[in-house]
């Protein structure tokens, strides 16, 4: 029988850290947990070492197998950019000091493998999040795109368990993001 793959999913904040562990066993995946950590203001390192806390106390309770965070886009602000890098680079750190390797997907990835359109909203990925994992109620919005990461994650490594191709830049087109619909709904089915 094969082992169910727990995946963390971050979505980095300095305010706001949303988080989500899913589990997959064959076809199947749910969400064994997800929440958002509060960080409050206050000088910088002290921000940075509430999430690398709490996500340490996270990994600790939920003891996933590996984590999947998003990478950072480059922002019109660069300060806020930094400082998102800052809280990204505080998430990496408690997973890589919990041992857990990581992988990281960009936004476009994250939203095209759980909504199919690279371009969606944050309504959308919460919709689609909470009907792929089968939520009674929509989680909040940072939980919803840390756990769309790990969904990421998951169909990103299935979809190279079947020779198929990660998504990329090039592979925008309408032609295969409509193959890639296709697979990813075998792969669901």
């Amino acid at each position: 029988m094969a082992t169910p793959a727990r995946i963390l999913g971050i979505d980095p904040g300095l305010n706001r850290t949303g988080w989500g562990v899913i589990e997959s066993l064959g076809g199947r995946m749910v969400c064994v947990e997800a929440g958002v950590i509060r960080v409050p203001s206050g000088e910088l390192p002290d921000r940075l070492a509430t999430i690398l806390a709490e996500l340490g106390a996270v990994i600790r309770q939920t003891r996933p197998s590996r984590a999947s965070v998003e990478k950072v886009f480059v922002n019109v602000n660069p300060q806020a950019t930094l400082l998102l890098g800052q809280a990204r680079g505080a998430a990496i750190c408690a997973a890589v000091a919990a041992g857990l390797p990581v992988r990281e997907h960009t936004a476009l990835q994250v939203k095209q493998a759980v909504v199919g359109y690279g371009k969606a909203s944050k309504e959308q990925v919460q919709a689609m999040v909470q009907r792929l994992l089968g939520l009674a109620e929509l989680p909040p919005t940072d939980a919803a795109d840390a756990l769309a990461c790990a969904v990421c994650d998951l169909h990103a490594e299935r979809l190279l368990a079947v020779g198929g191709p990660l998504l990329s830049a090039a592979s925008r087109t309408r032609r295969s993001r409509s193959a890639w619909r296709r697979g990813a709904a075998r792969l669901l089915g």
